[in-house]
């Protein structure tokens, strides 16, 4: 498939180099996080993603799509994405949205 001018060759899960996500879980805080996310995208492909994470968040919280697109500017199209990602993904969102109550609860 294609992007940006570029020719992506999508690889099977089981294919998929674990270097970068075993690069990510390496760093060591949040500010090495953030600049290593900086090198490594671009600020529109940055902005995008936490645009997602955004309304992830607004939706596990319960808030309906004129609220999520009016506090993040967010189409409809990536809402329902999203929402379709939250319900129907790999729960890796929604373990990290739990994971954040849970902490909030202890403080």
């Amino acid at each position: 498939f294609h992007i940006g001018g570029y020719n992506m060759i999508i690889k099977p899960e089981k294919e998929v180099s674990k270097a970068l996500y075993e690069q990510i879980v390496a760093l060591k805080d949040k500010e090495a996080c953030y600049r290593f996310f900086q090198d490594l995208c671009s600020i529109t492909e940055l902005r995008a993603m936490e645009q997602r994470y955004d309304v992830a968040k607004l939706l596990y919280e319960g808030k309906v799509y004129t609220d999520i697109v009016e506090t993040t500017g967010a189409s409809s199209a990536t809402i329902s994405r999203v929402n379709r990602v939250l319900n129907y993904g790999k729960n890796a969102l929604r373990e990290v949205f739990e994971c954040m109550e849970e902490r909030a609860e202890e403080k």
